[in-house]
């Protein structure tokens, strides 16, 4: 990285020089990808206080580091500080806006066509982390068909006669969604909202 100073550089010895260029270094691990960035380093003393200002274009950006301190390396480190924070935030939204999602890149790979949700959970289901633990569980929503009528209490007993553990249905009278559960005595659970 190429450095340009300006401002009161006679108060910098060697030392403060090396300091802003191995700081200034490990940035310019994170942003020079193409070709060489130049870093303007302000500085200005006003009475007890050392102002500095790094300025630096990254990306079509400027980016603006400042810091005001009465200690002439600990202004410089906090400037520097800042600029961290915001090329490390700049970088974390180029990155999560020009990369593609991982299941949109796993159908990529796998010949294009969207796989069906059965298939996607279960392979959710199979590709656990590398640590052990299983991923968050996916939650499929499905849509009810269109064209269902309110339901009484003995018409949803009625609809559980097929062996389903539950019933989720609008109910006619209260106007209002109900669920009902088949209990493990035979027995019937009713919830309403």
């Amino acid at each position: 990285m190429k450095l340009i100073y300006s401002g009161k550089t006679k108060e910098f010895t060697a030392q403060i020089e090396t300091k802003i260029g191995s700081k200034l270094a490990k940035l310019s691990k994170l942003i020079e990808q193409r070709g060489e960035r130049e870093a303007h380093i302000i500085h200005h003393q006003e009475r007890h206080l050392h102002k500095f200002e790094i300025l630096l274009n990254v990306y079509d950006h400027a980016l603006v580091g400042a810091a005001v301190d009465a200690d002439l390396d600990t202004a410089l480190c906090q400037a520097v500080d800042k600029l961290e924070k915001q090329v490390v935030k700049m970088r974390a939204r180029w990155r999560d806006t020009h990369r593609d999602k991982k299941g949109v890149r796993s159908t990529k790979e796998s010949g294009g066509g969207s796989l069906p949700e059965e298939t996607a959970g279960r392979e959710n289901a199979e590709n656990a982390s590398s640590n052990g633990r299983p991923r968050n569980p996916r939650v499929f929503r499905v849509a009810p068909p269109n064209g269902r009528k309110p339901m009484t209490l003995e018409e949803a007993v009625l609809a559980m006669e097929d062996e389903r553990a539950y019933v989720v249905y609008r109910d006619s009278d209260r106007n209002c969604l109900s669920v009902l559960l088949r209990r493990e005595d035979g027995n019937f659970d009713l919830i309403e909202s």
